[in-house]
């Protein structure tokens, strides 16, 4: 079972690795990607696949599903490059932010069995998680092969709905950048309190690696954790409390929320795709 990629960048390459690294042959993949350096680089990093410029040179009629990879302000004309070649593909699995399915099958000239997905950037070292969506028209066979793309590289959590992507994008897509927010903050005061960069980092890093962890491996949920961790009078509870003052935990979820409505703002059709667009 042959998988077709249009676009070779970051997140492609981790899906494809992710894949190998479970056990996929590179000739099971095919990669179209215009630029020579990242093909060359494509062409090393994944021996046996087949690596081409345009999708016209890519052998697209015998794959069992097409990931389209590309950048948002790229989409359109990637996929009008599809129209002709695409009717007989089983299912095609979109993992760029925004653009709808609707959206989708127009500039694929009415193609339908449309698969969507919104991953986040741990894929890239096989600790993502990703938002899927498809509609009816996909039948199950088609899911789970679309499902497998994102699942070799983490998690995978389906939406009944595909609005719902933009509600991951905010939460989960957007996520990492939040989590490195507050590594970035607890570094900030590991310095100021007297340690250095180094050791500061180590202490951050390890704070969240470690806290996540333990989080997994308990059957309490999280605010039972922090109560356990929150002793009556002491330090913890004064840092909570100066948390619950700077209303932190509101701040984040505003933040999850105004990525969300910013995923819904760049879906609509006139939204702008231009190059500053970013996820």
């Amino acid at each position: 079972m042959r998988i077709a990629f249009v676009g070779g960048g970051n997140m492609a390459t981790a899906l494809v690795g992710s894949l190998v690294a479970k056990g996929r042959p590179p000739s099971d993949f095919v990669i179209v990607e215009p630029i020579d350096a990242q093909r060359a680089r494509l062409a090393r990093q994944f021996p046996g696949a087949t690596v081409t410029a345009s999708a016209q040179d890519a052998p697209l009629r015998d794959v069992a599903l097409l990931v389209l990879a590309v950048k948002p302000q790229q989409m359109r004309e990637a996929c009008m490059a599809l129209r002709s070649d695409i009717a007989s593909v089983p299912a095609v699995l979109s993992v760029a932010a925004g653009t709808r399915i609707a959206t989708l099958a127009d500039w694929l000239g009415g193609y339908g069995r449309i698969v969507r997905a919104m991953p986040n950037t741990p894929a890239l070292v096989g600790a993502g998680i990703t938002g899927m969506y498809a509609p009816p028209s996909v039948d199950a066979a088609s899911r789970a092969v679309a499902a497998s793309v994102p699942s070799a590289a983490g998690e995978v959590v389906w939406c009944d709905d595909e609005s719902m992507l933009d509600a991951v994008t905010g939460v989960s897509a957007s996520g990492p950048a939040y989590v490195f927010y507050c590594i970035e903050a607890l570094e900030q005061a590991g310095r100021e309190l007297g340690f250095s960069a180094g050791d500061a980092r180590r202490l951050a890093y390890a704070t969240f690696e470690g806290a996540v962890k333990l989080a997994r491996a308990s059957d309490s949920d999280v605010q039972t954790l922090r109560a356990q961790v929150t002793s009556k009078g002491g330090t913890t509870e004064r840092g909570i409390a100066a948390l619950e003052a700077a209303r932190v935990k509101v701040a984040i979820i505003e933040a999850a929320k105004a990525a969300t409505a910013r995923a819904r703002e760049l879906g609509e059709p006139s939204a702008d795709v231009g190059p500053g667009r970013s996820q």
